[in-house]
């Protein structure tokens, strides 16, 4: 096999990271890396420093897997960031960019959340195939999130009014069509899903968008494959919480939508605990709609190896976003453990839900109800959503599944473009 270059450009990248987003470059880098490509990956840690400023600097171990990563600094500091933010350019940046891409280094480049690390202005970086994965909104959206004033999802453009009320400084060059001349840079747009494609169309973003989801890799699925039908209901007798309990792990914010599920368990509504792992600005809102009631237990963040003991022993996952997703990164880490989910009726969820049959979707509170009980009580049931959720998973959202669809992209790109070396290269990997 002939080894490509790859280089992902992305504003946060762990241990340098707060969301999914980084994690989910990392994640491709490292399977790239492991078919024995070349992979380097830009970020900056100006802008993770800016967002967290009280926050102790993690320490990052580069290299040991195999990807060489480019930790953009500034003698700007925070206002490097500020700056890109403001202009849509990487001002402070734009000389360390040009050295790290220089004439035709890399053969694909992928742009993830540039944001901070060059706003649309760090386009036009890189000569090889160039792509863009919508991890967010951003490309329609200032804050990101359509979510509307704090409080909703968002209906339509108000995004001057939006800005100001999420306390960011508004972006003017949004207004002069930067976005628009930048994107005809790039040769293929990826959404995370068909409910984040049809939503970018619905906020007219110009150009059409190749679905691949979001993926675990395969060293961290340990079960064995679906197929063969028997993954083991949750243990009590190994289980990490004393009563049977629902699972909710991600951010605590508002547009997560535990509000209105908190209140079930509360009072008495379900037969077992919620267990809730994850922090964020949320938190204290929501531990007051708890009431210090023993049926909520709130974990604060959790290592990867504490939270996999909790998927593998709760009843079901609880996945009640109100906001506009683009992926659901906590309904296939349920599923890759034979973990049913019970999503809200939303964004990407029902998709996913679907797709795989491994869970099912409420619109409100109230029709969560019963669905917690059944799904505790009906083990039949139960099981059956189990054995699909795994091998919806296997089919759908594991590495093998997801990597070879990215090539192919990479690939197809690469022969419109009349860059047979590249196509050739993934070609006879593909054969292989």
């Amino acid at each position: 096999m002939t080894a490509l270059r790859f280089c992902m450009v992305t504003t946060f990248y762990p241990p340098h990271a707060f969301g999914g987003d980084g994690v989910a470059v990392q994640r491709l880098a490292r399977a790239l890396a492991g078919r024995g490509h070349e992979v380097t990956v830009v970020c900056d840690r100006d802008a993770f420093a800016a967002l967290n400023p009280d926050g102790a600097p993690p320490v990052a171990t580069d290299g040991a897997d195999g990807v060489a990563v480019h930790r953009l600094t500034s003698p700007l500091g925070a206002l490097s960031p500020l700056l890109t933010q403001q202009t849509g350019r990487p001002i402070a940046n734009a000389d360390a960019l040009a050295r790290i891409f220089g004439a035709g280094r890399f053969d694909v480049v992928h742009f993830h959340n540039v944001s901070l690390v060059g706003g649309p202005g760090v386009l036009r970086y890189g000569s090889g195939v160039k792509l863009y994965t919508a991890h967010e909104h951003w490309l329609v959206c200032p804050t990101h999130v359509l979510w509307r004033f704090g409080r909703e999802p968002c209906p339509g453009r108000k995004c001057l009014r939006c800005t100001l009320r999420a306390g960011r400084p508004p972006q003017l060059w949004r207004e002069g069509g930067v976005v628009t001349r930048e994107i005809d840079r790039v040769d293929a747009f990826i959404a995370l899903s068909e409910f984040s494609r049809r939503k970018h169309r619905e906020f007219d973003f110009p150009r059409d968008m190749e679905v691949i989801p979001g993926f675990l890799p395969d060293a961290e699925v340990a079960w064995p494959p679906s197929a063969a039908g028997d993954e083991p209901p949750p243990s009590p007798s190994l289980s990490p919480h004393e009563r049977p309990y629902f699972l909710y792990a991600g951010r605590l914010e508002r547009l997560k939508g535990l509000d209105d599920v908190i209140p079930l368990f509360r009072d008495g509504g379900a037969d077992a605990d919620l267990v809730i792992a994850g922090d964020g600005t949320h938190r204290a809102a929501l531990e007051e709609v708890a009431g210090g009631s023993p049926r909520v237990r709130f974990l604060g963040h959790l290592p990867h190896e504490s939270l996999d003991r909790y998927y593998r022993h709760t009843v079901a996952a609880v996945v009640p976003s109100v906001g506009f997703e683009t992926f659901g990164l906590v309904a296939i880490e349920a599923f890759s453990r034979g973990t049913p989910v019970l999503a809200r009726r939303t964004g990407p969820l029902p998709e996913i839900v679907e797709r795989s049959g491994g869970g099912a979707t409420f619109a409100t509170a109230a029709e969560l109800a019963p669905l917690l009980r059944r799904v505790q009580h009906d083990a039949t049931w139960r099981a059956s959503l189990s054995r699909a959720a795994r091998a919806g998973f296997e089919a759908n959202w594991s590495e093998r599944a997801v990597v070879p669809r990215y090539l192919d992209l990479v690939a197809r790109v690469a022969r419109a473009r009349g860059m047979q070396r590249v196509a050739a290269a993934l070609g006879a990997e593909s054969a292989a």
